[in-house]
């Protein structure tokens, strides 16, 4: 579903993501660890079309991002580390709005059943989000991206500053979004969360893949000690 070939994308003239090739499928979680600086973001804002790669390309359903953005954007849901929504407006509103932007109108109850599905409380639902914690607003974020029927979700340090309880309440719900058949790529900090909720990782160094992982081989893999050694050498 996501497949970048042979990526490359300079800024000034340094390489953010240097030759980086990898494919998620539908149904898979793969996660990209990696230091600040090492091209996580950059890989996926090549996915998103924000960024033209300057040599190879990025494919979503085997579709030119560069060529076909807005073909390419239906497709896609994006949850950055910040989920930008109205504070004026309800989380129900939100969802509505976003939803509509993407083409796609529901009814009330079937948006309040998106919502419950991402696990928002109940109560939460006609509430401005000025008052959401993160997590509430990437149940949102969530949301939208099941009203929209994304065949792939992109996620930016999703886990950043949640505590370990909303943090696995995430996970589950990232597990539960693949299981639709979504390709689920995830830019992370967060080695346990990677180990725990992905069937691939990979790590990356100066725009590279250094390393990738399946599940059954992470299950006997010192991820934290690998993941070390790899920034050292």
């Amino acid at each position: 579903m996501l497949s970048a070939e042979g990526l490359i994308k300079r800024f000034n003239g340094i390489a953010a993501v240097d030759g980086l090739s990898l494919t998620v499928g539908r149904g898979e979680i793969f996660a990209l660890l990696g230091p600040n600086g090492a091209g996580k973001t950059t890989t996926i804002n090549c996915f998103l079309g924000f960024v033209a790669p300057d040599r190879g390309r990025a494919t979503v359903g085997g579709v030119d991002v560069a060529m076909y953005p807005r073909e390419t954007k239906r497709v896609l849901a994006y949850i950055p580390e910040q989920v930008n929504l109205y504070s004026h407006f309800s989380g129900l509103e939100n969802l509505s709005y976003f939803s509509e932007l993407a083409g796609a109108r529901h009814r009330e109850e079937t948006l309040r059943g998106f919502l419950a599905e991402a696990e928002l409380q109940k109560e939460a639902h006609d509430r401005r989000v000025t008052g959401y914690s993160k997590g509430m607003r990437q149940k949102v974020g969530i949301a939208i991206a099941l009203a929209k029927d994304a065949k792939a979700l992109l996620l930016d340090e999703p886990t950043s500053g949640l505590d370990p309880s909303a943090s696995h309440e995430f996970s589950v719900l990232l597990r539960r979004f693949a299981m639709r058949g979504a390709a689920v790529l995830m830019a992370t900090h967060d080695l346990f969360r990677a180990k725990d909720v992905a069937a691939r990782v990979g790590i990356m160094r100066h725009g590279r893949l250094a390393h990738t992982f399946t599940a059954a081989e992470l299950s006997d893999t010192d991820l934290e000690k690998l993941y070390l050694e790899t920034m050292q050498a």
